[in-house]
């Protein structure tokens, strides 16, 4: 059914609502409350944990699987994190989105994306995204760019009866299409959906922790199959005894907590950042921002605001530009910022002249214009690009001040020509205010006080960028016009890296810029708002957008600035680092135990030996020693910027570690018990000073990890010790986990 110049009317929306033709999509923030409880309730961790728990329970007893508390505690506290972190994502992604204007009954109106039905006719203006597959039924000078969905480079004009792509966004002009496939049948709505989408994956950190994982799972079905057959081959054993020496020796081997507190520092990260207004798109961009060593900033909408005034204008040949000013102003169906002040200034058109051709602003030719009968041509641009030597010397030194310059000219070709605009002729020049971002000085400052370098490019003239940066207190050497790189290559790569402020920068140079900045190593984040940041910030590993920015940069930001601030970027770093630095030391503690429990198990194997520990006992030395240390850790502030490396720095600290632990607790357990067979009660005091003795080291590996200390992290490394030595000396505690000090000598061996 053919849609007309009306738009729908309420009852075909209607009509389409009831069928089902509406651009339904999955939830910005993932997974569903159905998807997450199954995801934390049913993991590796806790099928190996229930497995063990089981083997506890079938002996009859159950206060030794006090273990299995774990499998409760690592599902409710995964779960309500994450349903915490997916309702902050919901409330901001509902902002945060981008919102169509659609035409209904003959008016423009915006809805939320999901809102859009078959058929649905949609309006879009430079910057905006198209949200739904269509085809184009009116146009003005459209041109879509699809680079994100085909990697063509070029903007492409759009007429009546051409396709547009869910995913895709516009550069330049206006139009309407009719929304052809929503919902479902938008193969590339879909797609869109999915690269937004909150998720737990793909990250440095979890894909370290994945690692480590599947190498302590590669360890444990064969120690555990070891394990079995000696303990069950013990002389004067019950069966029952066997089993819980077996899980005694396997339940350490597990990092119980590590997966746990990896989410959760993660989620809180999420909840944390929401409150400032932060809207995390992919959860890895937390880590991401703790990485970057370098932050590329754009001028306009990142270090000032973006809305001008017009201050003053310069007439170049003694006539009034006032007039012209007024028809170009009302030729402009969608005036940016620039137009938007100018508009504010110069009194309105009191006969509109006739409008015979009009070249919407684009960052590629930095001009825009209109071409009126009897009126001839007129432009609207930069001065160094239109104007001639000394007029564009005239702007290059007002602009050195910080303004921002514009020159009205006339143009001898139509500005629909080939040859547009042919030969210029200036005309006045425009001074135009800019507003700096009242928090972009102290957020800069920030980023060089962590060794975090700023590079700000610009499509403006290069003296007003760099004018302004140094009036926000940051130190830089020569500005760099972009119009004189060479081109992508190691002498661009060095330009780049080398460089501090860049201006007349195209967008497709500030994609080369970026990947020649990653060419040398550097992790970098770009900051932008306007459709020519689109391709930086889809290449840079951290993307960040401003809210009030084009809904095609939020689309492709992993990360935007709903409230516009980008003094909340100096937070996302130190969550980022919060969470990466933490989560590295709380898996030295894990891994530690996962290493001297493996150490301990295999010992045991070889020589023969009962395992030393019940399950109980290796419940309580993890309290302290590990789990509610890690937890306090995870949450602590962290500033040291993430680095790669985290599997082999982890191993680094965990392997000798747990060497010595082991090393310790072996030396104790056979010196007090040798290696032939023993009664009971030497079984049991050999048991209590080799737990004595791995306690000790346990926390002494806690109070390395623990390091540098501060007030609340030595309390925690005493308070570990004093527990632990009130466990030993308390009699209903000893009695509670089969320990026996009665004989001195032997537990106080070594």
């Amino acid at each position: 059914m053919p849609v007309e110049a009306t738009g729908l009317t309420s009852a075909q929306v209607a009509e389409r609502i009831a069928a089902g033709q509406v651009n339904a999509l999955p939830s910005r923030s993932g997974r569903s409350t159905l998807d997450i409880v199954r995801a934390n309730v049913f993991t590796r961790v806790n099928a190996i944990l229930f497995v063990l728990f089981l083997s506890v329970a079938i002996t009859g007893h159950l206060i030794q699987g006090l273990f299995g508390m774990l499998i409760v505690a690592n599902s409710v506290i995964g779960i309500v994190q994450e349903l915490r972190a997916k309702r902050t994502l919901d409330k901001l992604a509902v902002v945060g989105e981008a919102h169509p204007t659609v035409i209904r009954d003959g008016v423009a109106q915006q809805i939320v994306r999901d809102g859009v039905v078959l058929d649905d006719l949609i309006a879009i203006a430079p910057g905006e995204q198209v949200v739904v597959d269509g085809e184009v039924v009116a146009s003005d000078y459209l041109e879509i760019d699809e680079s994100l969905l085909t990697g063509e480079a070029d903007a492409l004009p759009k007429g009546p009866g051409d396709q547009v792509m869910s995913g895709s966004f516009v550069v330049a002009g206006t139009g309407t299409y009719r929304a052809t496939k929503v919902g479902a049948d938008a193969y590339a709505a879909q797609l869109t959906a999915q690269a937004a989408k909150f998720t737990l994956v793909s990250s440095e950190l979890r894909g370290g922790i994945n690692q480590i994982l599947k190498y302590v799972t590669f360890l444990l079905i064969p120690v555990g199959i070891l394990n079995i057959i000696v303990q069950f081959s013990q002389p004067d054993t019950t069966w029952q005894e066997s089993i819980l020496r077996t899980t005694s020796a396997l339940v350490p081997m597990v990092p119980e907590g590590l997966v746990l507190l990896t989410s959760m520092a993660f989620a809180l990260g999420v909840i944390r950042l929401g409150r400032r207004n932060c809207l995390v798109q992919e959860l890895p961009a937390i880590e991401g921002l703790a990485r970057v060593s370098v932050v590329c900033a754009d001028k306009t909408g990142t270090l000032t605001q973006n809305s001008l005034t017009l201050g003053e204008i310069i007439p170049l040949d003694g006539d009034d530009p006032t007039a012209a000013l007024s028809q170009l102003v009302a030729s402009d169906p969608t005036p940016n910022a620039s137009m938007q002040a100018i508009d504010a200034v110069v009194p309105p058109a009191d006969d509109p002249w006739l409008l015979t051709a009009r070249a919407p602003f684009s960052s590629a030719k930095k001009w825009s214009g209109a071409t009126f009968e009897g009126h001839g041509t007129w432009l609207l641009g930069a001065a160094d690009v239109l104007a001639d030597p000394a007029t564009a010397a005239r702007a290059e030194e007002i602009g050195a001040t910080g303004r921002r310059v514009l020159l009205l000219a006339t143009g001898s070709e139509p500005v629909d020509s080939p040859t547009a605009p042919g030969t210029v002729t200036p005309k006045a020049l425009l001074v135009l205010d800019q507003v700096k971002r009242p928090d972009a000085a102290e957020t800069l400052r920030f980023f060089q006080e962590q060794n975090v370098a700023v590079k700000v490019i610009s499509g403006d003239n290069a003296a007003s960028v760099g004018a302004v940066t140094r009036s926000l207190g940051v130190e830089i050497g020569e500005v760099v016009d972009a119009r004189t790189l060479p081109e992508p290559g190691p002498e661009f790569i060095d330009i780049v890296n080398d460089g501090d402020v860049f201006g007349r920068v195209t967008p497709e140079q500030k994609r080369q810029m970026v990947g020649a900045l990653q060419a040398r190593g550097h992790s970098v984040a770009m900051t932008g708002d306007g459709v020519n940041d689109v391709l930086a910030l889809k290449d840079a590993d951290l993307g960040v957008a401003m809210g009030s920015g084009s809904s095609a940069t939020r689309a492709v930001a992993q990360i935007v600035l709903l409230d516009d601030k980008f003094a909340s970027l100096p937070h996302v770093v130190a969550e980022g680092r919060r969470v990466i630095g933490n989560i590295e030391r709380v898996a030295k503690l894990f891994l530690t135990k996962t290493i001297y429990a493996v150490i301990l198990a295999l010992t045991a194997v070889v020589l023969g030996l009962p395992n030393p520990f019940l399950p109980l006992q290796m419940t309580v030395v993890g309290w302290f020693t590990i789990g509610i240390p890690a937890f306090l850790l995870s949450l602590a502030p962290n500033r040291e910027r993430a680095r790669p490396g985290f599997v082999r720095r982890t191993l680094a600290v965990a392997i000798p570690g747990g060497i010595i632990v082991a090393a310790a607790a072996l030396t104790t357990y056979i010196g007090t018990r040798g290696l032939h067979e023993v009664a009971d009660d030497v079984q049991t005091q050999a048991s209590t000073a080799t737990l004595i003795a791995l306690i000790m080291t346990a926390t002494w590996v806690l109070s390395v990890v623990a390091r540098p200390y501060v007030w609340w992290r030595a309390c925690l490394v005493l308070f570990a010790y004093g527990f632990y030595f009130a466990v030993f000396v308390l009699p209903f505690a000893r009695k509670w986990l089969t320990l026996d000090v009665s004989n001195l000598h032997t537990v106080t061996f070594g």
